[in-house]
């Protein structure tokens, strides 16, 4: 385990300890003040984020790179006039489709992770529950190389190409090893580039890197879409296709979310500036409030989710929203299941 090498070790209730050279990650004025304050969340002391600085949240649990102006700006789907129902919730439309969240661990890998956890649902959702993979965040990581960083940040929308062109297997067949920052700047190699092996063909070239699986099937999707910024238009989606990936910032205080609703306090609006620090993420959506899948474990948060304010673009939560198809063939929906 991680032994700390600063003063953001175990904190005791009442200590005060000294966090002015760097900002730890845990902050215990921080926490009392946002459970003082009616905020509508609460905060947690997680003993995991112990030792952890501010600085070292931000570089290595979170990972996301913002796309480029131009991907920033792809076509939106134009906005609905529907009127949607308040409660929703994916899991509960699609029972056994839907997966649970994901634990990234030091890896700041959730441009992979959001990416995987959404294409799985939606293979699943659209293959009517014929094909139930949980992709590989791992694939993405070591694989997805070009102009990417792997466990040192990624982009979506590269990672989006590579599910189309490429495709990945499953995380039984790659499993997720990279789970503490990797020490070389390319991280782990790939294992397996997943080329098939012949025209219409889902078998990769090489066997999985975990021998106990012997399926090493590829999955892949269609081009992925950018949403409109408009709360409906993500509702409307969510609703008729599935769990949407959506880029976020994460702030001080998100590390330490245990369960409300979510809306970034301005608690250590007092403190220097490296006391508020925050950087790129990116998580899946599913339900309406919005319910959000983080890549933190099921320890933190909800059970692993979190709660966030809708419709006022809270975090930049609703700036950029994809969806995607799963590549489903009607071969897929006879074969299966």
């Amino acid at each position: 385990s991680r032994v700390p090498s600063n003063s953001c070790s175990e904190p005791s209730p009442s200590s005060r300890w000294d966090c002015e050279q760097h900002a730890c990650l845990i902050d215990g004025e921080m926490i009392d003040a946002i459970n003082r304050g009616n905020y509508g969340w609460r905060a947690a002391n997680y003993s995991h984020f112990w030792g952890m600085t501010l600085d070292e949240g931000i570089r290595y649990r979170l990972g996301t790179i913002k796309p480029p102006p131009l991907v920033m700006h792809m076509n939106e789907l134009m906005d609905t006039n529907e009127q949607l129902p308040s409660h929703f919730n994916a899991a509960d439309k699609w029972p056994g489709l839907v997966l649970e969240p994901l634990d990234q661990g030091n890896c700041a890998g959730s441009w992979a992770f959001s990416t995987a956890a959404v294409a799985s649902d939606r293979i699943s959702i659209h293959s009517m529950g014929h094909m139930t993979p949980a992709l590989s965040p791992q694939n993405l990581i070591s694989c997805d190389t070009r102009n990417q960083q792997g466990c040192s940040g990624g982009r979506i929308d590269r990672a989006w190409w590579y599910l189309r062109r490429r495709g990945v297997v499953t995380d039984s067949c790659y499993p997720f090893t990279s789970r503490e920052k990797d020490s070389s700047p390319a991280g782990r190699p790939c294992m397996m580039q997943s080329r098939s092996t012949g025209r219409g063909k889902r078998q990769a070239t090489q066997r999985c890197p975990n021998p106990q699986t012997h399926s090493n099937e590829i999955y892949q999707s269609t081009p992925a879409y950018r949403l409109s910024s408009s709360e409906k238009e993500i509702m409307k989606e969510l609703m008729e296709n599935g769990p949407v990936q959506a880029i976020m910032e994460v702030h001080e205080d998100f590390f330490v979310y245990k369960s409300g609703v979510y809306r970034h306090t301005p608690v250590m609006a007092g403190k220097p500036e490296h006391h508020r620090r925050h950087g790129t993420h990116s998580v899946k959506i599913t339900g309406v409030m919005w319910v959000a899948a983080n890549s933190w474990g099921k320890h933190w948060g909800e059970g692993g989710y979190f709660r966030i304010a809708r419709g006022a673009n809270e975090c930049e939560i609703e700036t950029f929203v994809v969806g995607v198809w799963g590549r489903v063939s009607m071969e897929d929906m006879r074969r299966r299941k």
